[in-house]
């Protein structure tokens, strides 16, 4: 039987309640515990008297960062819901195939993505929309909801097994697939976390990544708020206000994440010169590896970046770097979290010794129990309770892990995963195109791009242009190839498979 699942926003109401527990910078709005805690159980009343969201039911999010993101999630919480957040980077016939998936019955959405959500909602049969910035016609008001409602709800009983968070993947398949996040999960992440990050009551986090990622969602948001410290949140990225902040002993940042690109362009701002960080107690970094000129940039300044690996799957934490070992231990992704196992398997799923490279393999109570509405997917992805990560990977004599190279042919671009049968199926739409295959190439500014190695149909004219504009079209600019290289033939295996190896070779700088 599973353990209950306790309402951490109604315990630090009743034990720290006047502290601060949000500072939304982009509204200039601050909460208090008490606050936060009648706003979400107003929220969690709108919801099910209003618009009829009990337990199981699915709330999506459509929206830049905003503290009104984890009154959602914790509304769901508090009503056994499932809260949904959605990548805004994501074209409309992506987000189209999610909603269709899923079927929340509401999107919250703000201003930026008014058009979008009426699009998506008429096309998937989504009957209610609420505005945070203020609705109007058949667009229901955010805030004129809460206002409405009681202060008062009875929580549905949740289990560490209640699925709180469905999170979409990019799939390798083409489709994205649904991560199921349980209560549990986003718990023992939150611990997990703790031997490496030193989390505590009194920690002020600033949360600047996307909250629709994982990285933004529970590394260290979602664990600030299980341990009751603060967090401060960005509307979006800003290199120059964000240095400021981390800089600044008045707003007191303790901890924070962010992926490469984040690093480098601050780096990048001029203040980053004669910048000190006297409040910093940990800085993580993820989503792809880190460059050692840019670990030694922030290590001049005093501040070691604590390089670790996860995965949406993964509530993130696999493996991360203590302080201490950063300097010793460059480019390793870290030791296995506490309440986490990892295995290293070859082919024949036989564990791997040291300095051997193999397939990372992740079991514990953090790991999700498989992707909604997909049991192949699930099946396929999981070997006696160990999750296959898709990432190659070996560990040194003392047992630090290095991520090596994608098992699969995943690559990352600005923090973000990209997962080349998806960019391919949608440049196969072309007429023209007799075979493609999208690889991952260098790139300063966002670590890799993609670029599209396309073979031309007998007889067919197409361009680079019009391949890039169709992609445009109909994928996020992330996953957009930044080059397209046209050849005569696309090497493949006996077996029919592309040699992505070759390609890189030849095709990769």
């Amino acid at each position: 039987m599973s353990t209950t699942s306790f309402d951490w926003i109604q315990h630090h109401a009743s034990i720290r309640g006047d502290q601060i527990a949000m500072i939304d910078l982009g509204t200039d709005r601050t909460f208090t515990w008490k606050e936060m805690n009648d706003r979400t159980m107003r929220l969690a009343n709108a919801l099910t008297n209003e618009f009829g969201i009990g337990p199981g039911d699915g709330v999506a999010v459509l929206a830049n960062n905003n503290s009104n993101f984890f009154e959602v999630q914790f509304a769901c919480w508090k009503l056994g819901a499932i809260f949904i957040p959605l990548n805004w980077r994501l074209a409309v016939p992506e987000l189209e195939y999610i909603i269709g998936d899923c079927s929340p019955k509401a999107i919250v959405f703000d201003n930026d993505f008014v058009e979008t959500a009426e699009t998506v909602a008429a096309s998937c049969g989504i009957s209610h929309l609420i505005n945070w910035d203020g609705g109007s016609g058949d667009i229901a008001d955010y805030e004129e909801a809460l206002a409405a409602a009681k202060p008062e709800i009875t929580n549905h009983p949740c289990t560490h097994d209640t699925v709180l968070t469905i999170m979409y993947t990019s799939g390798t398949t083409g489709r994205p697939k649904g991560a199921m996040i349980t209560h549990g999960m986003t718990l023992w992440n939150a611990i997990n976390c703790v031997e490496f990050y030193s989390l505590h009551s009194n920690m002020t986090n600033l949360a600047f990544l996307p909250l629709f990622h994982t990285g933004g969602l529970n590394v260290f948001a979602n664990p600030a708020f299980h341990f009751g410290g603060t967090n401060i949140i960005m509307r979006a990225f800003d290199p120059a206000e964000c240095l400021h902040l981390l800089s600044s002993p008045e707003v007191g940042v303790t901890h924070f994440i962010g992926v490469p690109a984040n690093y480098l362009f601050m780096s990048q701002v001029p203040a980053f010169a004669d910048a000190s960080f006297p409040t910093i107690e940990a800085a993580s970094v993820g989503g792809s590896p880190t460059p050692v000129p840019l670990i030694k940039a922030w290590e001049a300044k005093g501040l070691p970046l604590q390089q670790a690996f996860g995965m949406t799957e993964t509530s993130p934490l696999v493996l991360a770097l203590k302080a201490e070992d950063c300097s010793v231990k460059i480019g390793s992704a870290g030791l296995p979290a506490l309440h986490t196992e990892v295995r290293v398997v070859d082919e024949d799923e036989n564990d791997v010794g040291a300095g051997e490279i193999g397939e990372l393999w992740v079991r514990g109570p953090n790991i999700t129990p498989g992707y909604w509405n997909n049991p192949e997917a699930t099946e396929a992805s999981f070997s006696d309770g160990f999750l296959k990560t898709g990432d190659a990977c070996r560990f040194d004599d003392d047992g630090f892990y290095y991520i090596v190279d994608r098992w699969k042919d995943m690559y990352i671009s600005g923090g973000e995963n990209v997962y080349p049968a998806e960019v391919e199926s949608v440049i196969f739409q072309l007429e023209a195109v007799g075979e493609v295959a999208i690889i991952g190439v260098p790139d300063e500014k966002w670590v890799e791009v993609g670029r599209a190695i396309v073979v031309r149909k007998e007889g067919a004219d197409l361009d680079e242009t019009t391949v890039i504009n169709h992609c445009r079209e109909n994928l996020a600019r992330f996953k957009v190839p930044q080059s397209v290289v046209f050849i005569d033939e696309i090497p493949h295996n006996a077996t029919g498979k592309v040699l992505k190896r070759e390609l890189r070779e030849s095709h990769g700088s």
